[in-house]
């Protein structure tokens, strides 16, 4: 995947890869926090809830992340997320990588409750049956994180 330009999702990415092998994804179990320590502040872990829409369940909010928005989503569903206009973005992030199977990146520049939110993400797949996407491993870091 070209683009990515923070070394910590540069670093996720390869991690990913590496697990994934020669399947199409890797699954939960393969992913160990103690191996992505380096973005474990910034990881959101989304549970992929079959459905027609899907929803979106948000397992791990990671710290920094949950600190820089200042509200934190561990446990929520995306439906709880207060910005409408981030929850959107997110849910459609997150259909398109379950739907896909694919990763995605992307660079943002938001402004929410009044504040720039620069930003860089990527969105990992993971699936138990290498078919379903089931979980989807996302970091976020802003522009002011190193």
């Amino acid at each position: 995947m070209d683009g990515i330009v923070h070394p910590g999702l540069q670093r996720l990415y390869q991690y990913w890869l590496e697990k994934r092998g020669e399947r199409s994804m890797p699954s939960r179990t393969d992913i160990d926090p103690l191996d992505i320590r380096f973005a474990i502040g910034n990881i959101v872990l989304i549970d992929v809830i079959e459905g027609a829409p899907l929803q979106f369940r948000i397992r791990l909010h990671g710290t920094n992340l949950a600190e820089h928005l200042r509200y934190d989503m561990t446990g929520k569903m995306l439906d709880d997320m207060p910005q409408a206009e981030y929850r959107n973005l997110s849910r459609q992030s997150f259909t398109q990588v379950a739907t896909t199977k694919k990763p995605l990146h992307a660079h943002r520049d938001l402004v929410l409750d009044d504040r720039s939110r620069r930003y860089e993400t990527i969105s990992l797949p993971l699936s138990s049956d290498d078919n379903r996407v089931d979980v989807i491993l996302c970091a976020l870091f802003y522009e002011d994180e190193s």
